[in-house]
């Protein structure tokens, strides 16, 4: 089975959006956009990269949140239209979880954009495990031939200049029970989540940025005997190792698939993996935006023990 795996799309569209709707947390957000990401996050280059990936053989694609930048509503319509017209693809054939940037606000939250907009790509085939989080109906459980992919939701409305996620302890317990039903066990899980189970060393940056119950998710994933765990948040191609009980299993970061960068770690892109028949993942590998050219470059994505320098992520 071949898995697709874009995130942080960073889709924009502010504007004509009411000065009484950047009285919040969207005002940082909004300079912010104005100031650098507007120039850094591209458009067109989310429509090669879904572009390159209808072309290719894939029988799965996941994204892992910060679809939108400052969760407007005409944000998630742009975004939708992207999964729905450029990836090509049946909403079966496409799983999503939100990030920190799509529920940017109480608002936003509270009205439900991101669960409303994309239901249909978490539905999910077992959900009495779902529990209501301020995303949705999460974790949804989507079984896929030798592949089971479960979608947890770590995003939530922050302050502003935090980004920081937490996936919250009743989905942690219904993931542990996921793990164990009898038509996941067989399978390999793939476990998306927007922000990484690896948190930086630095507590500042763990509180600003980082995922608050990281330690606790790894200790539920350690019971695995295979396996793969996809995120994004970081802006940077990055593969770490989360230990288990059979040895570990790989945790693989997307960057951002808008992202104008001169370094190839983090360059717009997305990845693709492998798993075999036997539920070992195989190949773990980039495909690299040349923006110059307009074509894509397959590389493997190298293990690494140490965390990315950070991009503003809030």
């Amino acid at each position: 089975m071949r898995i697709a795996h874009l995130s942080d799309l960073h889709v924009s569209s502010p504007a004509g959006v009411s000065p009484a709707r950047l009285l919040n947390k969207r005002l940082t957000g909004y300079v912010n956009w104005r100031l650098r990401r507007s120039a850094m996050h591209r458009p067109e280059y989310v429509a090669a990269i879904a572009k390159e990936i209808s072309r290719q053989a894939v029988d799965h694609v996941v994204v892992t949140g910060d679809i939108t930048n400052l969760a407007l509503e005409q944000e998630f319509d742009l975004a939708a239209q992207v999964l729905r017209d450029g990836l090509g693809a049946d909403a079966s054939c496409i799983s999503v979880v939100p990030g920190n940037h799509d529920l940017y606000t109480g608002g936003a939250e509270r009205a439900q954009r991101f669960a409303t907009c994309f239901a249909g790509y978490m539905t999910s085939d077992l959900p009495l495990y779902s529990v209501s989080v301020p995303a949705g109906r999460f974790p949804f459980v989507r079984l896929r031939g030798p592949v089971v992919v479960i979608g947890l939701s770590s995003a939530l409305a922050r302050a502003p200049m935090v980004a920081s996620g937490c996936v919250g302890r009743s989905q942690l317990h219904a993931l542990a029970r996921i793990l164990e039903d009898k038509e996941v066990r067989g399978r390999t899980p793939v476990i998306m989540v927007h922000h990484p189970v690896h948190n930086p060393p630095s507590c500042v940056k763990s509180a600003l940025e980082g995922l608050s119950d990281a330690g606790e998710l790894r200790e539920i994933l350690n019971r695995l005997t295979r396996g793969l765990v996809v995120h994004g948040h970081l802006h940077r191609r990055v593969r770490r190792s989360v230990r288990t009980i059979a040895g570990s299993i790989p945790a693989v970061g997307a960057t951002s698939a808008s992202l104008q960068h001169p370094d190839e770690a983090r360059v717009a892109g997305f990845n693709v993996y492998e798993i075999d028949d036997a539920g070992s993942v195989t190949h773990v590998d980039a495909h690299v935006f040349e923006p110059e050219h307009g074509t894509f470059r397959s590389r493997p994505i190298a293990s690494t023990s140490e965390y990315p320098p950070p991009l503003s992520r809030a």
